[in-house]
C-alpha cells in the first residue's frame, strides 16, 4: 500500500480511485496549501499530487525521505525541481494535452475582452449605469478579425490558437525555437524572427513554457518593437513578461492593452497592473473548466496508479530515471 498525499481539493471520485486500488490517499482540504502542511503531509509520503500553486523544492524533497512519485496538476512542472526530482530518482508525472483546447479558448476569450474593453465597459455600466449607444469615442475598441496575431511558441496549444484564429481570417505569424513547415502547410502560418514577429503583430499571445531562456522574454526592448495599438496576451507562464517593464509600456502608451491569465511572482500580481482599465487579469484559469479539470485528475490519477504497478506512465516528465527502475515495492502491504 502507498501512501498518497493530495496537497489540494481534487474530484471525490478520482480519490476513492487511489483508495480501492488499495492505497491510503489524504486530501488537503483547501485548495493553496500553506508550507507547513505541505511539509507535514508529505512527512510520510510514498505519492504527492500537487497542483501548480504548490512549490514542490529540495526542502520538500529532504522532508520526504520516501518520496517516489510526484504527479502535477497541469502541464508546466517549473514548481518542481526536476534535478532534485532526479537526484532522488523521483517519477515526476504531468497533464499534458488534455488541456491544450480549453487553454486556447481563454486566449480568445482575454483577446476578444481586452480589444472590445469588455470588463473595463462592464465595470463602468455596473457603476454609471447605461450612457445610451454612442456612435465616438471613449467605447470604441479594436478589432480581432482580420487582424494580424503572432504566436510566440506554436505548440500544442499555440497551433490550437492558431487554428481558432484562422476562422477568424487572421494573418497568422509564429515564432518558435525551430520552424514548424508541416504546421505552416496546415494553418497558414508564417515564421518570424521574435523582433520581426513583435513590430508586425496586432496580438501577440505567448504560448512558450518557462525556460531559462525564455525568462523574461517580452521586457523593455521587446515591447518597444511592439506597435503601439498592438496587445500582449500570455497564457504561458508569469516569468515570460518583465512586469515592471510591461506596466511601464503601457502607462506611456507604447502598446494598446494586455490581457494575462499568468503572473511574474503568482500569486502576487504587480499592484501597476491593477490599476490600469486597458488590463484584463484572470487568476492562471487556462485549464479551468469542469471537463479539462476532470481529465487532468483522471490523468495524474491513473499515471500514479501506473507507476505504482511498476508501468512506465505515458506522462512521465524524467523518463531517463525509469528505465531498469520498479516502484513496484512501495505498493507491497
Amino acid at each position: 500500500m502507498a501512501k498518497i498525499f493530495i496537497s489540494c481539493r481534487i474530484f471525490p471520485e478520482e480519490v476513492e480511485r487511489l483508495r480501492e486500488a488499495g492505497h491510503s490517499a489524504e486530501v488537503y482540504p483547501g485548495d493553496v496549501i500553506p508550507r507547513e502542511d505541505l511539509l507535514r503531509g508529505v512527512a510520510d509520503a510514498d505519492v504527492l499530487i500537487c497542483p501548480l500553486s504548490t512549490k514542490v523544492d529540495k526542502e520538500v524533497f529532504a522532508a520526504a525521505p520516501n518520496l517516489k512519485i510526484v504527479a502535477n496538476l497541469g502541464v508546466g512542472v517549473d514548481n518542481i525541481d526536476l534535478g532534485e526530482a532526479n537526484a532522488r530518482k523521483v517519477v515526476v508525472l504531468n497533464t499534458p494535452g488534455v488541456l491544450t483546447e480549453t487553454v486556447a479558448d481563454l486566449a480568445f476569450a482575454l483577446m476578444l475582452a481586452v480589444a472590445r474593453r469588455v470588463v473595463e465597459l462592464d465595470k463602468r455600466l455596473r457603476a454609471e449605469g447605461f450612457p445610451g449607444w454612442t456612435f465616438m469615442p471613449p467605447y470604441l475598441g479594436r478589432d480581432v478579425w482580420g487582424a494580424a496575431l503572432g504566436i510566440v511558441g506554436l505548440g500544442r496549444i499555440g497551433s490550437a490558437v492558431a487554428r481558432r484564429a484562422r476562422c477568424f481570417r487572421m494573418r497568422i505569424l509564429y515564432y518558435s525555437r525551430a520552424r514548424k513547415p508541416e504546421l505552416e502547410r496546415e494553418l497558414g502560418c508564417r515564421y518570424m524572427k521574435l523582433e520581426d514577429l513583435l513590430a508586425e503583430s496586432d496580438f501577440v499571445v505567448l504560448c512558450t513554457p518557462l525556460t531559462p531562456e525564455t525568462h523574461h522574454m517580452i521586457g523593455p526592448r521587446e515591447l518597444s518593437l511592439m506597435k503601439r495599438t498592438a496587445y500582449l496576451i500570455n497564457i504561458a507562464r508569469g516569468p515570460v513578461v518583465d512586469e515592471g517593464a510591461l506596466v511601464e509600456a503601457l502607462r506611456e502608451g507604447k502598446i494598446a492593452g494586455a490581457a494575462l491569465d499568468v503572473f511574474e511572482r503568482e500569486p502576487e500580481v504587480h499592484p501597476g497592473l491593477l490599476e490600469l482599465p486597458n488590463v484584463v487579469l484572470t487568476p492562471h484559469i487556462g485549464s479551468a473548466t469542469v471537463a479539462t479539470r476532470r481529465r487532468m485528475a483522471s490523468m495524474a490519477v491513473e499515471g500514479v496508479l501506473a507507476a505504482l504497478e511498476g508501468r512506465r506512465p505515458d506522462n512521465i516528465v524524467n523518463p531517463e530515471i525509469w528505465p531498469g527502475r520498479t516502484v513496484t515495492r512501495i505498493t507491497e502491504t
